[in-house]
């Protein structure tokens, strides 16, 4: 069941994820999406019921206002604008509207479906990860963490032996660790997982480094190069999986947002990527 969506679109707030957030506690789904995404872009969802534009402290950047590409006013969607003073909708609201707010746009206006739940969010991804990597493979850079773990758990279900996981103990792991991931996946989750201890290669990258970002991206970068090297061995390995969360992406910095730090498995990520 492909459950409605309402599109937020990054122009600058800070309270993306909180508006996010309230739309989701309505039953209805939400995405955020960079202010500059274009028409095709965006006509790809085949399930998007409104479109919020959300500007913010941050809408100016570079002496310039951020704004939207004039051809998504065209594709006939209903849009609420949100401190979004160059919008060409009908309201004008100043910061976070209200629940009340919200449901009148979301259910009055785009006429949306409460019909968002983890059973039938789980049943849609698996058949987009199923449609999108046909009969090819994933690498999946699985540290053992929530984000990593949780996509690993739902590519096992969409595509089974076809998701190869790479867990790399990269000699700053929690004690025993490593022995719980291989464990927990490949014994009780019978899934591909390939294990490698590149502890010295890590931690001989990170010496006499003392600047905590220039680490950051020295540990992101080296995992991209472990995955390379070890999808080379491998056949048909078109895909890297990743998992991560919104404020990571936000903190490691967008197009409108400024930069809190860079995360490894957003930031550090090499310019001539082959996946």
């Amino acid at each position: 069941m492909k459950q409605d969506l309402i599109v937020i679109l990054d122009l600058g707030s800070t309270q993306n994820t909180v508006i996010a957030r309230q739309i989701r506690s309505l039953g209805v789904y939400s995405e955020i999406y960079p202010h500059d995404i274009t028409a095709e872009e965006l006509k790809v969802f085949d399930n998007v019921k409104g479109i919020i534009l959300n500007g913010g402290d941050n809408r100016i950047v570079n002496g310039q206002a951020v704004e939207i590409r004039p051809e998504l006013y065209e594709l006939g969607f209903p849009m609420l604008s949100i401190d979004y003073p160059q919008a060409k909708c009908e309201e004008q609201f100043c910061g976070i509207p209200g629940d009340e707010a919200l449901k009148k746009f979301i259910f009055e206006e785009c006429r949306a479906q409460a019909n968002w739940n983890m059973k039938n969010f789980i049943e849609d991804q698996v058949e987009l990860i199923r449609q999108q990597v046909g009969d090819k493979k994933v690498l999946l850079a699985l540290s053992g963490g929530v984000d990593s773990s949780v996509v690993a758990a739902m590519l096992i279900k969409a595509i089974g032996k076809q998701l190869v996981c790479v867990h790399v103990n990269h000699g700053l792991m929690r004690k025993n660790e490593s022995e719980s991931v291989v464990k927990v996946f490949r014994d009780e989750l019978h899934a591909n997982l390939i294990y490698i201890d590149a502890s010295d290669r890590f931690l001989g990258k990170l010496e006499n480094v003392a600047d905590p970002e220039e680490k950051r991206k020295i540990i992101g970068s080296e995992f991209i190069r472990v995955f390379e090297e070890e999808a080379g061995k491998l056949e048909g390995i078109d895909f890297l999986g990743q998992g991560t969360i919104y404020p990571d992406i936000i903190e490691s910095g967008t197009k409108t947002a400024k930069m809190v730090k860079s995360h490894h498995n957003v930031g550090g990520l090499p310019d001539d990527l082959k996946f």
